[in-house]
């Protein structure tokens, strides 16, 4: 099947074909037909399978032919982070280039000046965060009266976010003749109950059971103590044959921890996360995409749904608290066909993180042996200071086998060596005690005068 049996535009398969690509995936081969034909509806796959260009293809198909108007977007993408959004924009600029559409991205982070310029010049495509569309939705600065097609995208992230209730408020502005299209990657009771909503007849397209792995990933786990953590990260990353690997840590602290450790290992290291600006985690994450580094380090906002070419390894730093996010984070590896290789480290107390991981998933995950202690890891590829590296290694000596071969010396008294070390010095003259007794001011000449002083009360007279 080609892209053309799709019944796609030629404007949009000449587009399609500029970007490289000639038969569509599993998800956008189910999708894209209904979508189409203006029907609701429900698709569920694992991360990396197209899913972002399933619902954007068709999208611009149904955009070509409408009027625009000012701060009435004709369309509404919903993503939880501000990179999955940002990924959305670079698609639809990708595939829509033969097409007259208008795009925005509402995203926090970043001045409000220019999107509210762009919304008031009219959009037909608004690409929002849950956030900075009910920030601007309560100033009166937009209208969702207008929206025909409404993408609520990665749903179960929208639910570890704590974004539900702001997604029904949403949902309860839009018109009710709209077009909803819900995408997520597991679908639990929630997110069910949310479709169930706000979703009419919707079509269910599956092209992959909830919450499983792509086949193409090899998986481990690493069983490891929360202090040898690091030393089993940087054996792995020197001996697996690691291109580019994004490692996940449970709290943005460790996120930048772990950044600032492996830099001082002489690794090309980066970090993502929540408490970086936005023009920060977009160099950052430019950077990683030019090859500038080689490894990121993040946490489950900022680098959930992000697609990078390449990724050879993802590194599990902490066992993820929630089960779903295991499947979203091994799946920044083994994108488009590619195979990758993800490691998961479980200490002893992450013993239940994992085991709810592995029921979600439907099966054991293999255990991965690595015996630090015969690795040699503490020197193996590590940078040497030069000052040590001429340096011979010395054997090293107990205290009694230094001390008995130490040259022997005649036993003296220690207080008569001492004496003799010691320079000798002039004793002081004896200066004369001062008493401690406070001195009396000397009597002053009042030139004979022995009556009363002038100023003073005589006391004589009074008796």
């Amino acid at each position: 099947m080609s892209f053309a049996d799709l019944g796609l535009s030629d404007e949009l398969l000449q587009a399609v074909d500029a970007a490289g690509y000639t038969e569509p995936t599993p998800i956008q081969a189910q999708t894209i037909p209904p979508v189409l034909m203006m029907k609701d509806l429900i698709g569920i796959a694992q991360t990396g399978t197209g899913k972002t260009a399933a619902f954007v293809l068709p999208m611009i198909d149904i955009l070509g032919h409408g009027r625009r108007r000012a701060l009435m977007p004709r369309s509404l993408i919903l993503e939880p982070t501000r990179e999955l959004a940002a990924q959305v924009a670079e698609n639809f600029e990708k595939y829509g280039k033969n097409h007259d559409l208008k795009m925005a991205l509402l995203i926090g982070g970043v001045q409000m000046g220019d999107q509210l310029k762009a919304l008031s010049a009219g959009v037909d495509v608004l690409i929002a965060t849950p956030g900075r569309l009910m920030d601007l939705f309560e100033r009166g600065k937009i209208m969702l009266t207008g929206c025909e097609l409404l993408v609520i995208d990665e749903a179960d992230r929208m639910l570890d976010m704590g974004f539900i209730p702001d997604i029904e408020t949403i949902c309860s502005k839009l018109p009710t003749s709209r077009q909803t299209l819900l995408f997520s990657a597991t679908m639990p009771p929630v997110i069910k109950k949310l479709a169930d909503r706000f979703l009419t007849n919707p079509k269910y397209v599956e092209v992959a059971r909830p919450a499983s792995t792509n086949t193409n990933i090899v998986q481990h786990k690493v069983a490891v103590s929360s202090r040898k953590k690091r030393e089993a990260l940087r054996h792995l990353l020197r001996t697996d044959n690691v291109g580019t690997a994004i490692i996940f840590a449970n709290r943005k602290t460790t996120v930048r921890e772990l950044a600032k450790s492996l830099k001082q290992h002489g690794f090309s290291a980066g970090e993502i996360h929540g408490d970086m600006d936005q023009s920060a985690r977009n160099a950052e994450l430019e950077r990683f995409k030019a090859g500038e580094i080689s490894i990121l380090c993040a946490s489950d906002v900022a680098a959930r749904g992000l697609d990078v070419k390449g990724v050879s390894h993802v590194f599990n730093f902490d066992t993820p608290w929630h089960p779903d996010d295991y499947v979203h984070r091994i799946g920044r590896t083994g994108r488009g066909g590619a195979t990758g290789r993800a490691f998961t480290f479980v200490a002893p107390e992450d013993a239940e993180a994992i085991a709810n991981v592995e029921k979600l998933t439907g099966g054991a995950i293999p255990v991965y042996q690595l015996d630090l202690d015969s690795a040699g890891e503490a020197d193996e590829g590590r940078p040497v200071r030069a000052a040590r590296s001429t340096r011979e290694e010395k054997p090293a000596r107990s205290p009694r086998s230094a001390r008995a071969t130490r040259p022997e010396r005649e036993e003296r008294p220690l207080r008569e060596e001492r004496a003799e070390r010691a320079p000798r010095r002039e004793p002081k003259a004896e200066e004369p005690r001062r008493s401690r007794r406070r001195e009396q001011p000397e009597p002053q000449d009042d030139g004979g005068w022995n009556g009363p002083i002038p100023g003073f009360l005589n006391i004589s007279a009074l008796a």
